[in-house]
């Protein structure tokens, strides 16, 4: 398996990621370790994780991800394996978290409480990769990269990173952490797929101008590009039980699965088949298959699921399925509607 370097940070990574978000939920901690060691036996390294997991989040449960991969953790040697997880977002805007009682600013009272509760779920005196869930461009930048620098500083974390950012917001941040002399994000974790090309554009631009890495979650569109959802919906799928969940899980259900997201998937198929993979193998191959992508992040709910994602790790895909793939994104471009981050 290929290994990539997180920005500038000097850590070296997997170039597929295990995602562990269904773990508690979806997965209990047996199966979590079975996928969990499937993955380290393939080679994958390393494992991203967030204090809101499992998914979908709720008080009852949140912070039982991070316990797991923590149990799990204990059984191999520290070293060996690169740990991710994620401080959650501020709770004044679309979704009030069920963490701390909803109050989750992104100030340094709330990243030190949130660190070393994390530290203490994961059994660990380190995270590798610390990242703000999600951003708050209400606040300064500086304030949450200073106390992230302090945490660096103090050898609880090694670097940091964001995730569903803009490219204002990324930008913005590394104007603050050079002009403050702050440590900056070495990584981005933002959708990424097929069926969500935006990274492509301004944000692709970023990575590389400005040494960030992209860490693109939901390389399968959700499952959508595993085909599954195509005539029917099969027992257990998240979207299928998103169709009667509450209104965020509807909404985000009719984002990735629409009549376009449908049509993507019909178009792929046979060029799937013509290189005889599948279309989860054709999915994350293509994410992987990105100069300012660092790493992809893939998710399971079964080790089989995990054997499918794990047949693309030494998948190159030719010039000749790049150029098809590319003539799908043409007729029909972005199926995978707009997440609100640019819009007010």
């Amino acid at each position: 398996m290929e290994r990539r370097t997180l920005g500038g940070s000097g850590i070296s990574v997997t170039d597929i990621c295990m995602g562990t978000m269904t773990f508690g939920a979806q997965c209990d901690e047996k199966l979590s370790f079975e996928i969990m060691d499937r993955a380290f036996d393939a080679g994958i390294d390393f494992y991203d994780a967030a204090e809101m997991y499992p998914v979908p989040p709720k008080v009852e449960t949140y912070g039982i991800t991070e316990e797991i991969v923590g149990r799990w953790l204990k059984t191999k040697p520290r070293e060996a394996v690169i740990v991710a997880t994620k401080i959650t977002g501020p709770g004044h805007g679309w979704f009030v978290p069920p963490v701390r009682h909803g109050r989750t600013a992104l100030d340094r009272l709330q990243i030190v409480r949130a660190v070393e509760e994390s530290l203490g779920r994961l059994q660990t005196d380190y995270i590798d990769l610390y990242q703000t869930h999600w951003p708050d461009h209400s606040a300064r930048y500086e304030d949450v990269l200073d106390a992230l620098t302090m945490l660096i500083k103090q050898g609880k974390i090694r670097a940091a990173g964001c995730s569903n950012e803009t490219c204002w917001g990324l930008m913005k941040s590394l104007w603050a952490a050079e002009q403050h002399g702050l440590s900056r994000y070495d990584s981005v974790q933002n959708n990424f797929s097929i069926l969500n090309r935006r990274c492509e554009s301004e944000l692709a631009q970023v990575c590389r101008q400005e040494q960030v890495s992209l860490l693109p979650y939901s390389p399968l569109g959700g499952g959508v590009l595993t085909g599954k959802y195509t005539d029917d919906w099969p027992e257990g799928a998240r979207f299928s039980a998103y169709r009667t969940a509450g209104e965020r899980q509807q909404k985000i259900l009719e984002r990735f699965l629409n009549g376009r997201s449908r049509q993507t998937v019909e178009l792929l198929r046979p060029i799937a088949a013509d290189i005889g993979v599948t279309l989860t193998a054709l999915s994350v191959a293509w994410s992987r298959q990105h100069d300012f992508v660092a790493s992809t992040i893939i998710g399971a709910t079964t080790v089989e699921q995990l054997d499918e994602s794990l047949a693309a790790k030494d998948l190159i895909l030719d010039d000749e399925t790049m150029r098809r793939i590319d003539e799908i994104d043409e007729l029909i471009p972005t199926p995978l509607k707009e997440d609100g981050l640019r819009r007010k």
